[in-house]
């Protein structure tokens, strides 16, 4: 099975399905003498596990990481880093109905037309459950990039039509996490969190935004042409689960306003660094980092899961009517918050890590 390592230099790759022992990683590249903090890695996979709130699955996982190899007295050596995650909630038997069943808008028929063998528990390897080896590597990169005075918030800033309208802008993480859907404004959060709620209520899902700001990235960093910057950062957040838009800077927005509105306009101030007025392009131009803030949004469908009697086939091609059991998110908004984090921290230690081999200076 390909496709299941990310990066260049600072290299990540998963193992593990949703209902099986349990899930892992291996972390290559990661310079050595790195100090790890065990606990805000930990932070960073309690934002992400299920459980945390009535908005989430119920499914209780402590998602507690076992560090294997590659960390010596509490510190990076240089060598490869292995970890695990073992899967302590499993309830495979949810998931019996669907053994011969695809289900609407799941892996289900696609994993099967590939490999002519899927793991029906929980969706096995599509399962979003392995995005928590993510959020574990990302957790490595961001103290990296900590030193380099980068730092990255993401939040959300949509459900379904309910929008938090100020534009994108660094938020401290206390102020994101003190409303259980991750939305900085407590009033439009009440409302977001009432929207998921009916929906649930109805046996539904609903989908929306996230925004991610990164501050702290210097001129310079990305490759241009093929692995333009912004590219790279598109194939981390689309390999997220239910992704379905991104955008950078101005995104959609842009494409109706005329030159003369979207260019940045450059000014330099004495002893200061150069600048630009606005951030249409959202910290990336040229494929290349600019200096300025890098904005993006990363849309999210609505959990396939839902809790509905639909129409759909099995693998004999008779059709059939399935309804969703177990536990489900009825919104994945709030734990996607950390994944668009964790995917940017990767993305951007890779850039700093290719960026070092580029000058002499």
């Amino acid at each position: 099975m390909a496709g299941n390592s990310f990066g260049t230099i600072f290299r990540l790759t998963t193992f593990g399905e949703s209902h099986g022992a349990a899930i892992g990683g291996v972390i290559d590249g990661c310079p050595s003498g790195l100090k790890v903090d065990f606990d805000a890695i930990q932070a960073d996979l309690n934002r992400r596990k299920p459980g945390q709130s009535k908005l989430t699955t119920s499914r209780k996982e402590q998602d507690h990481v076992e560090w294997l190899s590659g960390i010596f007295e509490g510190q990076t050596t240089g060598t490869p880093i292995g970890f695990l995650i073992r899967n302590s909630d499993q309830n495979p038997t949810d998931y019996d109905h669907i053994k011969s069943a695809f289900r609407p808008s799941h892996a289900d028929y696609t994993y099967n037309a590939k490999y002519g063998i899927r793991d029906h528990r929980g969706g096995g390897r599509s399962s979003a459950r392995e995005t928590a080896c993510r959020v574990v590597a990302g957790g490595i990169a961001r103290l990296i990039l900590a030193k380099q005075g980068i730092q990255a918030c993401a939040y959300v800033d949509r459900v379904q039509d309910v929008v938090f309208e100020a534009e994108p802008h660094f938020f401290e993480r206390s102020r994101i996490d003190a409303t259980e859907v991750r939305c900085p404004d407590a009033n439009v959060a009440r409302a977001m969190e009432k929207c998921i709620n009916e929906a649930k209520a109805d046996g539904d899902t609903v989908g929306g935004s996230v925004s991610a700001v990164v501050t702290g990235v210097p001129a310079g960093w990305g490759e241009p042409v093929f692995d333009k910057l912004q590219a790279v950062l598109a194939h981390a957040m689309w390999s997220l689960p239910a992704v379905k838009a991104m955008e950078i800077g101005s995104g959609i927005a842009g494409s109706k306003m005329r030159g003369s509105e979207h260019n940045d306009i450059w000014v330099q101030k004495t002893g200061e660094k150069a600048r630009t007025e606005t951030n249409h392009s959202g910290g990336i131009q040229g494929g290349i980092s600019n200096g300025q803030d890098i904005v993006l949004r990363v849309a999210f469908k609505p959990v396939s899961t839902i809790m509905q009697a639909q129409p759909s086939i099995d693998r004999d091609g008779n059709e059939i009517e399935i309804e969703g059991k177990g536990r489900h998110d009825p919104c994945v908004l709030p734990r996607a918050v950390p994944l668009v984090e964790a995917m940017t921290m990767l993305v951007l230690v890779d850039e700093w890590l290719k960026n070092r081999t580029t000058r002499l200076d």
